[in-house]
């Protein structure tokens, strides 16, 4: 039986057309969601942005768009679909804050189990974040690295949470967790080094929590 190679090879350039046709839609209907704040046709953006994200990327370079607006997209649009579901969670709420926000100086130990435990000596924002979470029934994990999520839902079992993590990273833990309601903050400083966060952004996502368990 001959193989019909160049009609495969048709096959094949119609399904990288449609494809590439579906990622550039997608980026065009998630940048407005992202701009105008008003989401539409989530699960559709979700979807063929985290299937192609690499292309999707590509795309913005080859545009000479910054390639974090994919991330911005998936995290803009997973914190709107999740915010009803994150505001109303009871139980323990967490929230996962990067190993990289410590200061040079840090006196924090690593646990092995749930991160760095942070002494609150005022160097850096993780103290400050702490110190809030604690008031707004939020317990805070400072991470070394994304395996530790699942150590920490395996022995927690939190119910929501709130991560902080560089514009990749955070849209990868996302997906990973969003079997249960997240919402993404990502970092003003990256580089793996005392790295900053907008600390007044993460106590306003509690804020969000706690406003409605309130009611």
């Amino acid at each position: 039986m001959q193989i019909p190679y160049e009609f495969l090879g048709r096959i094949f350039i119609y399904l990288i057309i449609l494809a590439l046709a579906g990622i550039l839609l997608a980026l065009i209907v998630g940048a407005y969601s992202f701009r105008k704040r008003h989401i539409i046709f989530p699960k559709f953006v979700l979807f063929i942005l985290y299937m192609f994200y690499a292309p999707a990327k590509w795309i913005c370079r080859m545009f000479h768009i910054r390639d974090t607006l994919v991330d911005e997209i998936l995290i803009e649009i997973r914190n709107a679909v999740m915010l009803d579901e994150f505001s109303n969670s009871s139980g323990l709420r967490v929230v996962f804050l990067p190993q990289c926000l410590r200061n040079a100086r840090c006196p924090a130990r690593c646990d092995p189990i749930h991160g760095y435990e942070c002494r609150r000596c005022g160097l850096c924002s993780i103290g400050y974040i702490s110190s809030e979470a604690e008031k707004r029934g939020f317990r805070v994990f400072v991470i070394p690295g994304g395996s530790f999520i699942k150590k920490i839902i395996k022995n927690y079992h939190p119910t929501s949470c709130i991560g902080v993590a560089c514009y990749n990273e955070l849209t990868e833990a996302m997906e990973e967790v969003s079997f249960m309601p997240v919402q993404g903050i990502c970092l003003l400083k990256d580089g793996c080094f005392e790295t900053e966060v907008d600390a007044e952004a993460v106590i306003e996502k509690m804020e969000a929590c706690n406003v409605r368990s309130d009611r």
